[in-house]
C-alpha cells in the first residue's frame, strides 16, 4: 500500500452494534460508465488506502453490504431504470413499507447498516416516528457552497451521520457544476495554505464532522484527496467560508412533475432550498 495518512473513521449506529466507517469514500458515479477505467481506479484506490466505496449493490455482486441507502425519497415504475427518469414514471414512496424492507435486510444480515439519501429534516422526522431501526446515515449534497447547517444540526441531534456527496461540485458530470472549484474564496484559501481547492473543500467537510464521498479516477487525485488529515483550516478560513453565498447546485428539477409526488422543488426539499 502506498504511504498515506491513516484514514479517520466514524461510528455508525447499527443493528449489529456500532460499526466503523472511513470518513472518506470513493465515489463511482460516472456517465458514461467505463468498466475498465472503473476497475483500474478502484484497485488503485485500494492500494492508496481507500476502504469506503459508494456504488450500486448490483454492480458489487457481494453477499452483503456494510451500508445500504435509499437513494431518493421517491419511487419509480418497475422496469429498466433510465436517467433522467421520465416524469411519468415518478411515483410516491411508501416510506413505511420501504423502510420495513430495509430493516429486514439488516436483520437478515444482507447489510450491516441502513440509511437514506437526500432526506430533508421533515422527511427524517417522519421516518424516525415509525422506524424500529433509525437510519445510520443521510447522504446529501454538501459543499462550501451548500453547507446544510440546519440538516447537519438535526442529524447530529438524532445520531445520524451526514455523508456529503459532490463535495467538490461534481465538475465534469452532466449533473454537476464548476462553481465550487472556481469559487474565488476557496481558491484564495487554497493558494494561501499551499493546498488545492479540492483539499480545502474536503478538509472543511471533515472539520464539520461529516463523512464524504469524492470521485476521481486518477491516481494523483486519489492521493491528493486522501492527504487532508494532517493539517487544519484556520479560524479565518472558516470565517471566509461561512460568508460564501449558499445555493443548492443539484436541485433535481427532473424529480418535479405536475402529476408526480412532488409538484415543486419546495415540496421535494420541504423548503430546504
Amino acid at each position: 500500500m502506498d504511504n498515506a495518512p491513516e484514514t479517520p473513521k466514524m461510528t455508525l449506529a447499527s443493528y449489529y452494534g456500532h460499526r466503523e466507517m472511513p470518513v472518506i469514500g470513493m465515489g463511482t458515479a460516472a456517465d458514461p460508465f467505463d468498466e475498465a477505467t472503473m476497475k483500474t481506479a478502484v484497485l488503485e484506490a485500494i492500494k492508496i488506502g481507500y476502504r469506503h466505496f459508494d456504488t450500486s449493490p448490483l454492480t458489487l455482486q457481494l453477499e452483503y453490504l456494510d451500508l445500504y441507502l435509499i437513494h431518493w425519497p421517491i419511487s419509480f415504475k418497475p422496469g429498466r431504470l433510465m436517467f433522467p427518469v421520465p416524469k411519468d414514471e415518478l411515483l410516491p414512496m411508501d416510506f413505511k413499507s420501504v423502510w420495513a424492507a430495509m430493516e429486514e435486510c439488516q436483520q437478515l444480515g444482507l447489510t450491516k447498516a441502513i440509511g437514506v439519501s437526500n432526506f430533508s429534516c421533515k422527511k427524517l422526522e417522519h421516518l424516525l416516528a415509525f422506524a424500529n431501526i433509525p437510519p445510520a446515515v443521510n447522504q446529501v449534497e454538501m459543499s462550501p457552497l451548500w453547507q446544510q447547517k440546519k440538516l447537519r444540526e438535526f442529524c447530529k441531534a438524532n445520531d445520524i451521520i451526514v455523508t456529503a456527496y459532490s463535495p467538490l461540485g461534481a465538475k465534469g458530470t452532466r449533473w454537476g457544476s464548476s462553481l465550487v472549484m472556481d469559487n474565488e474564496v476557496l481558491n484564495e484559501i487554497a493558494k494561501t495554505r499551499g493546498k488545492t481547492v479540492a483539499q480545502v473543500c474536503l478538509r472543511w467537510a471533515y472539520e464539520q464532522g461529516t463523512s464524504f464521498v469524492v470521485k476521481s479516477f486518477r491516481k494523483e487525485r486519489l492521493k491528493e484527496n486522501m492527504n487532508i488529515f494532517d493539517w487544519a483550516l484556520l479560524k479565518d478560513d472558516h470565517d471566509k467560508i461561512n460568508q460564501i453565498p449558499q445555493q443548492r447546485l443539484q436541485p433535481k428539477e427532473e424529480l418535479v412533475s405536475a402529476n408526480g409526488p412532488y409538484k415543486s422543488l419546495e415540496e421535494l426539499w420541504d423548503g430546504e432550498i
